[in-house]
């Protein structure tokens, strides 16, 4: 019988490539905010994945591109290469369907990963994701052959995080790259993330999904009180943005847009603790919060990041 082992697993990538929505297949259970916008994923999520063999510490991460712009874009790349100082190996999660469409994409990727991941030393595999999309998957073998010359020695494993398929052998692959050791947590743990963390993110999705392109990167969330009583959670969160006018986009004609929000990520917290919820949600302007490293670092602060 082969020792058991333990360890933290990086996955990084460029944005929509699917990170947080295979974390969410390799867990078996919605931890991660995912939503059709790039750039959805802000702060480090660490989800803890455990068979009879191992446990691995996932850690997903904000999409990796050049930043431009506000602080905050900055602060998310950051972010992602950060994990590798805590990873024993890097999984990279590439958008096979995207490559599929437009190949001159794949070199950009190769060129803003390769530095950073060469540095860190670690051993690579790297997770050809989305491949349901795909008609043949003949079309991927140049692709394939250019991601090997890229990263020699990594292993490539095509996967589809929504249809939850070559979901093994990625978890096969990790287990190889890690050392031996105890588990750490419980085996029913699936984060360390807290709870408050982990229900402002909820919110943040839902703003996300009903919102316009643009609006949803210039909000955030912040729980502001967590109370639990007998008969469930009273959660009072605040969604800051970052102008005057963004405040009335956010709550809607006659509230609809708040109360839809509020409605929905009741019910998403409700499932995450088991137990009622009471969710208010305010509306405050922070101007120019993107740029706001104090108030970042706040924010940090509260989701334990």
């Amino acid at each position: 019988m082969s020792a058991h082992r333990f360890g933290h697993v990086a996955l990084i990538g460029p944005p929509n490539a699917g990170k947080s929505t295979l974390l969410n297949a390799l867990l078996g259970q919605k931890l991660a905010i995912v939503s059709p916008k790039p750039q959805t994923t802000r702060n480090r999520l660490a989800g803890i994945f455990t068979n009879d063999e191992a446990q691995i510490v996932l850690l997903d991460t904000p999409g990796v591109h050049i930043p431009r712009g506000s602080r905050l874009n900055s602060r998310l790349v950051e972010a992602a290469w950060q994990a590798l100082a805590e990873a024993a190996a890097i999984v990279i999660v590439l958008d096979a369907m995207f490559y599929s469409r437009k190949p001159d994409v794949l070199e950009k990727d190769i060129k803003l990963l390769s530095r950073p991941v060469e540095r860190s030393g670690l051993p690579v595999i790297i997770a050809l994701n989305k491949t349901d999309a795909l008609s043949d998957m003949k079309a991927m073998l140049p692709v394939m052959a250019r991601l090997g010359e890229a990263w020699p020695g990594s292993e490539i494993v095509p996967v589809s995080a929504l249809k939850e398929r070559g979901l093994d052998q990625l978890v096969k692959a990790m287990v190889g790259h890690l050392p031996e050791g105890e588990a750490l947590y419980p085996e029913d743990e699936l984060t360390t993330a807290p709870m408050r963390f982990l229900a402002a993110e909820i919110i943040r999705e839902k703003l996300f999904l009903k919102l316009t392109q643009e609006l949803p990167y210039n909000t955030a969330v912040a729980i502001e009180h967590w109370q639990e009583t007998p008969k469930g959670a009273r959660v009072s969160a605040v969604i800051y943005v970052s102008r005057d006018r963004h405040k009335g986009m956010v709550i809607g004609k006659g509230g609809k847009v708040l109360k839809d929000v509020g409605t929905q990520a009741r019910q998403e917290i409700m499932e995450l603790t088991g137990a009622p919820v009471h969710l208010e949600l305010f509306v405050k302007v922070r101007e120019d919060w993107t740029e706001d490293e104090f108030f970042m670092n706040e924010l940090g602060e509260e989701h334990g990041s």
